[in-house]
């Protein structure tokens, strides 16, 4: 037998034990299993630098489920892997084997006894949950990681988690009360204090080793590195379940945890202190202890996008404070202030302002993962720990250690329990800079010891920080790790390689199997050097997607908001993109109905560009996709139909056949058969086309050639969207009212006019003309055609805008776009497809929002007194692009007073509309939208700046929404006084 042929038997073998096992699994437990590619893709990493590619996904729904998967993965010898967020920053949420996901069904908060102060959760219960639970009975979980909106309790108690309040309430381990437990031999186990719950031995062990267990773990609040075994001694409770903590499911499975909560102050205020660089801010951060504050977190101005609001200084410190009262929580901060050695203190009590500041810092695990000048970093070394009077010192040889090896990095994190975070720009791509990673990990390793540090002081150690704990502990205290774990799990089924006999730190790694080169692609992704393959890994994993709550004016990411599926967020988008490229798992390239499929629910929104941490831009990598995807293919019908929508509406307005379609529409039987031609949702209503289109009106209005109207303040040019143009010139018609009443000259872009007159040459080349008119003959921002993937088609429609648009260009009049999505395709699509155009970048600067052009052109304009309430929402491209600032302050001095919601309408253009969109869509609206109108005080004006945004609430509500610049029209067409809307 040839070795190819001995090959092909070997994986025939191992594709036949892996369908078995499948096919075991299926019939022993109730919950889901997943072998299919998606699945294993969408857990091949964590939030770490790690990849391994699992046999399979079960979602249990039980403790009954654990156990039966452990019985079926023992007798085959199958590795199991509990997972929950995927937040892990070590690697130790990936595995070969099975891997558990609890964040499926086992996610329930089981009991709140608010006399007790605790809690009964399963291991998926996400944290926000349980705070959220607890709040109405003043109490909360104590330990609060930047990840709260989506990590788990059960990952919280694998990884013995933290966060920034550990100052005040410690880490998970002590606010575990007891736990429930199944081994992977079956037993099922709950561990506590006394020793309840301890397997067979391990009594024995900690007894048979008290001086080890007295002298060789360093006493400091952060440490989390190896197993907690000195929890065993006497003296501290012969606690077993705090034992158990952070041993990264390599002990046992949780399946059940009491954990006890802590009483949340009534009030809170936050002292914001400047000092000149993160050492002397870490120096200084010991010596607010002795005030009780419940944080003392630091982070340098490096990862401070706006320092605005922040006192001076490079780096600072933000302690919060609480009392019963907000007078009470302001004069504990003011006291902080004063005593501070800083360079600028100030302290805030609003809540909103407090929330914003600690966004700059939960964020930074993400912005953390980008240097100042774009490169990449990466965690590896994010959260060591040392005494924290030692941390000033030790981050100035940190400092001169990165020095030595030409890295960059900057750390931030809870400097008042002598923790660091830090992303490194380490070159994981290339076999001399993994040798140069594996180097600086020894090197910074024993420098960590050096100061009686720990190697991990939150995360957990995994594969990243396991095979140095030789160096921390010593190679006989190591060993006794080995000893526990073999007590706990003698045949090495759960996580192996992970905190006792390690994989090595430099393997696994999951940047290995990307392609060398960068890809062939359309858009010039300038963040991130023209490299379709670098975007794609601007995805850490850390899951701020998958966060559900609706605090806040985050979009991202709907879809994932709506079904709760991983394969729906950004995260599961970018796992399978990530595994696309890798092309082992997913082997179909761009032409992967895996990715296709997972991308379909993509709304498109832009969300991610703006709420996720590292700039996700999944729109856009969907329309990259699409384009490879569907390249020389039949494309799906609504591409065709809604993706070209421009050209058929043209050729609508050309032969003035509104009317007739708009009736031939509102027969059933005719709109049912249109819709199923063109791939329309049946459930959708199609939209009325206007009979006449807004340029039309313009041209009747200005009858002398169509040019710019009278006025004494600048020219600007207001863009003909085809939403605008064809379905709601009512926007468009109040835009002109009232940009002309605040004495703006306006006028539109220039058009490519249609042939008249007799017939010159043959008529083939006439038509040809005249299609070309209707096709091409107008401006136009691409966006149906981008948001589809016809990405050759979009160019060649911007390449003729910007030839249209060349007259403006040598002007200095700005655009202005009403169409929120169209004037985020102009602002970044636009220059993206055409890097090499200058004249894109030019154009993309001059467009300009409705509310930006009258605050920056009109600066002294008062628009008209309406006293009115606003409800609605803002367009997730203007959230995710173009920003609403100038907006808010425009409705304010209209005196529209309340806020818009967030999130996305769900509609998002042509996605709402395609054939399988209709029920998430409406749970998009139902997420947001829908519940902020119907809670709005009495005769509000409903706002909604995108035509999508209005279709929606008329086709799911009801009701018509506005545009603003309509509801500015109306209050100055109704002159002085209260104005009816």
């Amino acid at each position: 037998m040839t070795d190819h042929s001995k090959r092909d038997t070997g994986q025939r073998d191992t594709d036949q034990r892996d369908t078995d096992l499948e096919a075991e699994l299926r019939r022993a437990v109730r919950g889901d299993v997943g072998f299919d590619v998606t699945s294993r893709a969408l857990v091949t990493m964590d939030a770490s630098n790690y990849r391994r590619v699992p046999l399979g996904v079960v979602a249990p729904r039980d403790a009954d489920d654990v156990a039966a998967v452990m019985e079926v993965c023992r007798a085959r010898g199958t590795p199991v892997v509990a997972r929950g967020g995927g937040t892990s920053i070590a690697g130790q949420a990936t595995g070969t084997g099975v891997v558990l996901d609890f964040t499926r069904h086992m996610d329930g908060l089981l009991a709140l006894d608010p006399e007790a102060r605790t809690a009964v959760v399963q291991p998926g219960l996400v944290l926000d949950r349980l705070q959220e639970a607890a709040a109405p009975h003043g109490l909360r979980f104590g330990p609060d990681p930047s990840t709260h909106s989506r990590c788990t309790l059960g990952g919280m108690i694998g990884n013995n988690s933290c966060g920034a309040h550990s100052v005040a309430w410690g880490t998970t381990a002590d606010s575990v009360r007891e736990l429930s437990v199944l081994t992977a031999r079956g037993e099922r186990l709950r561990p506590g204090r006394e020793w309840a719950g301890a397997p067979a031995g391990l009594r024995e062990l900690a007894e048979g080793e008290p001086a080890r267990l007295r002298t060789g773990f360093p006493e400091l609040p952060r440490r989390i590195s190896g197993y907690a075994l000195d929890a065993l001694l006497p003296e501290r409770g012969a606690d077993v379940a705090r034992s158990f903590c952070g041993s990264e499911g390599t002990l046992g499975v949780l399946t059940e945890a009491v954990v006890g909560l802590v009483e949340a102050p009534r009030a809170r205020a936050l002292a914001v202190l400047g000092y000149a660089d993160e050492a002397a801010a870490a120096e200084a951060a010991p010596g607010l202890l002795p005030h009780r504050p419940l944080t003392v977190e630091g982070m340098a101005a490096d990862l401070v996008p706006d320092p605005g609001g922040l006192p001076r200084g490079g780096a600072w410190l933000f302690v919060e404070t609480g009392g019963e009262t907000p007078a009470e929580a302001r004069a504990h901060a003011e006291v902080i202030a004063r005593a501070a050695d800083a360079l600028d203190a100030r302290v805030v009590t609003d809540p909103a302002e407090q929330r914003a500041l600690w966004r700059i810092r939960e964020d930074a695990s993400g912005t953390a993962t980008r240097m100042p000048d774009g490169s990449e970093a990466w965690p590896g070394w994010e959260d060591c720990a040392v005494p924290p009077a030692r941390l000033g010192p030790y981050l100035r040889e940190f400092r001169a250690l990165l020095t030595a090896h030409a890295l960059r990095g900057t750390p931030y994190g809870h400097f008042g329990d002598g923790c660091v975070h830090v992303r490194i720009d380490f070159d994981l791509l290339t076999a001399p800079g993994v040798a140069r990673f594996r180097r600086f990990s020894e090197e910074l390793a024993d420098l960590v010891v050096a100061h009686g540090g720990s190697l991990s002081g939150e995360h957990g150690d995994g594969q990243a920080r396991a095979e140095l704990l030789p160096r921390m502990y010593g190679a006989q205290t190591v060993a006794l790790f080995e000893r526990a774990k073999a007590l706990w799990d003698p045949d090495d089924l759960l996580n192996p390689g992970m905190l006792v006999r390690p994989a090595p730190l430099d393997t696994n790694l999951r940047f290995a199997p990307l392609p060398s080169r960068p890809v062939d692609v359309a858009f010039g992704y300038p963040a991130d050097g023209g490299d379709f393959s670098a975007a794609v890994r601007r995805c850490v994993g850390v899951a701020k997607c998958r966060t559900t709550t609706t605090a806040g004016p985050a979009v991202m990411c709907p879809s994932f908001r709506a079904t709760g599926e991983e394969a729906h967020s950004t995260r599961g988008r970018a796992r399978l993109l990530h595994e696309m490229l890798a092309g082992e798992l997913v082997t179909g390239g761009w032409r992967s109905t895996e990715v296709r499929d997972a991308l379909d629910l993509c709304l498109s929104c832009k969300g991610c560009r703006s709420d996720c941490p590292v700039g996700v831009d999944m729109a856009t990598y969907k329309a990259e996709f699409l384009h490879h995807h569907y390249a020389g293919r039949r494309r799906p019908a609504a591409h065709y139909a809604m993706g070209r929508l421009p050209e058929w509406l043209r050729g609508v307005a050309r032969t003035r056949t509104a009317p007739l379609l708009n009736a031939l529409a509102a027969l059933p039987p005719l709109a049912a058969v249109a819709k199923r031609a063109a791939g329309i949702a049946p459930e959708r209503e199609l939209p009325r086309l206007a009979g006449r289109t807004f340029t039309r009106w313009w041209r009747e209005r200005r009858p002398v050639g169509g040019g710019a109207s009278s006025g004494p303040g600048p020219l600007v040019v207001l863009w003909p969207d085809t939403f605008t143009e064809h379905l709601s010139p009512s926007v468009g018609r109040a835009a002109v009212r009232v940009l002309e009443a605040a004495g703006l000259r306006v006028t539109l872009p220039p058009t490519l006019r249609h042939p008249r007159g007799p017939a010159v040459g043959d008529g083939r080349t006439v038509s040809a003309l005249r299609l070309l008119s209707a096709r091409w003959g107008r401006v136009c921002c691409g966006l149906t055609y981008t948001s589809t993937g016809q990405l050759d088609r979009a160019r060649a429609v911007l390449r003729r805008t910007l030839d249209l648009m060349a007259p403006v260009l040598a002007t200095d009049a700005p655009v202005v776009v009403l169409e929120p999505s169209c004037a985020a395709a102009l602002r970044t699509d636009l220059p993206e497809l055409l890097p090499d155009d200058p004249r894109a970048a030019r154009l993309a600067a001059r467009v300009l929002t409705f509310a930006e052009t009258l605050e920056r052109h009109a600066p002294g304009w008062t628009p008209p007194a309406l006293d009115r309430p606003v409800t609605g929402q803002t367009h997730c491209h203007q959230h995710a692009v173009l920003g609403d600032a100038a907006d808010r302050r425009l409705r304010a001095a209209a005196g529209l007073t309340g806020d818009l919601a967030g999130g996305c309408c769900g509609l998002a253009g042509n996605f709402g509309f395609e054939r399988g969109h209709y029920e998430v869509s409406v749970a998009c609206a139902e997420d947001q939208l829908l519940p902020a109108v119907r809670a709005a005080p009495p005769a509000p004006v409903i706002l909604a700046d995108g035509f999508s945004c209005r279709t929606q609430l008329e086709q799911l509500a009801g009701i018509r929404g506005r545009h603003l610049a309509e509801v500015l029209a109306e209050g100055l067409d109704a002159g002085p006084g209260p104005t009816r809307t």
